[in-house]
């Protein structure tokens, strides 16, 4: 059972992996978002993967860090390699 304290320490981190990436990726303030979203779903992502499989990487208290931040990151470079795709503009007709 995850905490409160825990809880909002898990999305401070997660906030801060979003915000670095895009310190490093730049942007608008819309890819800001989108990099903030994107962070923190990865990391609710390598907590429940960490709880499933029953790995761990590096525990902070009820939290993986170590995975959290490792599914923030992969679903943060994921996300930005899809949301930079363009759609082509001349029909292949």
């Amino acid at each position: 059972m995850v905490t409160l304290p825990a809880a909002l320490f898990g999305l401070v981190v997660a906030l801060l992996i979003g915000a670095l990436f895009h310190a490093l990726r730049g942007g608008s303030g819309w890819r800001l978002l989108l990099y903030l979203g994107l962070s923190i779903l990865g990391f609710a992502l390598g907590q429940a993967a960490g709880i499933f499989f029953g790995w761990v990487l590096y525990k902070f208290g009820v939290l993986d860090i170590g995975l959290g931040v490792v599914g923030g990151i992969l679903v943060l470079i994921i996300g930005d390699w899809l949301s930079r795709i363009e759609a082509r503009k001349e029909s292949g007709v």
